[in-house]
């Protein structure tokens, strides 16, 4: 049983996975649902037409491959079937960075711990770079009383329109989880998930190339996992890609209200689906992953971790974990990449650590 399928197989992420693992010598099987699209975008690789998530989910369980790879949103619609699905024989990894995907796989980790195998969510940029950073700062340390995560891509955009798969992650996946009203923002406080702005606490920030950036808070699985690794009761996580100008600030209480009205959710997902964006390079030459982490004795220490372009590296990471998973080196349970892996794994992509080092939050 060394079979690795990618769910979603004409996407622009499973064809970066896809590259990725004949790099490291695996020759992936391409799920989806359209058998003309999968001949044009699959190469010479074997597919597999599966037409809805169900008829995936049964497939799965027929064939039982050693490591199913969904990229397929929104993961909070996806991933509970195909987790089910893969129990008790195969591994599983997605991409999911919205809080109530990454929340919901994480709190499967019994059944795979039972089942003896593996659950990897968060395999993607954000979570993995931001993660991967904390996990860096803190070796050795005690836990801190607090951590702020910045996530800061360079997307090269494809032609094209959003699509329902994305347009589901945004909209169903924000964010879905206890701690506050169904569509605000979160951040822990004392060690608990509390409401907070979606947008909120917006930071100026140079990065070590000399550009300048603006992140403010969202509530993505960045956020979760920063904790975890951390341990840290005062967690905050951002993005340069929230909206951080004080208008969409104001305005984004009543608008996001707006969403728990079924109708309007509908209506907003389906438009946005329908948004199309010409192709862009990418803004910077790198993306990057941020931490401030601070003890409660005062000290506190800044990283970033260096990568290329967000996408390429989103399919870079899934292929190492799958390699990983195969060569027999995860651990049963669910993970995020760094939890499982350490924060080697992101050098193994790629990635460069710059550490600023350690400075005093003390006030004289």
């Amino acid at each position: 049983m060394t079979d690795v399928w990618i769910l979603g197989g004409t996407g622009r992420s499973a064809r970066a996975i896809a590259t990725g693992l004949q790099d490291r010598g695996i020759r992936p099987v391409m799920v989806g649902r359209d058998a003309a699209r999968l001949a044009a975008t699959a190469d010479d690789l074997p597919t597999m037409v599966a037409r809805s998530v169900d008829e995936t989910a049964d497939a799965i369980r027929r064939n039982r491959p050693a490591v199913v790879v969904n990229t397929i949103g929104p993961f909070v619609e996806t991933a509970a079937p195909l987790l089910d699905a893969c129990l008790p024989s195969s591994h599983y990894l997605d991409l999911a960075n919205d809080l109530a995907a990454v929340s919901a796989t994480l709190g499967r980790g019994a059944d795979f711990v039972a089942a003896g195998r593996t659950a990897v969510t968060g395999a993607g940029f954000g979570v993995t770079a931001t993660e991967s950073i904390v996990v860096k700062l803190c070796e050795g340390q005690p836990a801190p009383r607090r951590v702020r995560v910045d996530m800061i891509p360079s997307l090269a955009v494809e032609a094209g329109a959003v699509g329902d798969a994305l347009a589901g992650t945004i909209v169903e996946g924000l964010p879905g989880v206890e701690g506050g009203g169904r569509f605000q923002g979160r951040r822990y406080r004392d060690g608990r998930l509390v409401p907070a702005s979606l947008g909120g606490e917006p930071v100026r920030l140079t990065l070590p190339d000399g550009a300048t950036v603006t992140t403010a808070s969202m509530p993505l699985g960045e956020l979760m996992a920063a904790q975890r690794a951390s341990g840290a009761a005062d967690v905050v996580a951002a993005s340069s890609e929230a909206p951080a100008s004080p208008l969409v600030r104001m305005v984004l209480p009543a608008a996001t209200a707006l969403l728990n009205l079924g109708a309007v959710r509908a209506f907003a997902r389906r438009r946005l689906a329908a948004v199309r964006f010409k192709a862009a390079p990418p803004p910077r030459e790198h993306s990057w992953g941020h931490a401030v982490v601070e003890w409660a004795d005062g000290r506190a220490r800044e990283g970033w971790l260096r990568v290329g372009e967000a996408q390429a590296w989103t399919g870079t990471v899934p292929a190492e974990v799958v390699r990983r998973l195969l060569d027999g080196k995860g651990e049963p349970g669910a993970y995020t990449p760094a939890a499982l892996f350490g924060p080697a794994l992101a050098e193994s992509c790629g990635g460069e650590y710059l550490i600023a080092g350690d400075r005093s939050t003390a006030r004289s």
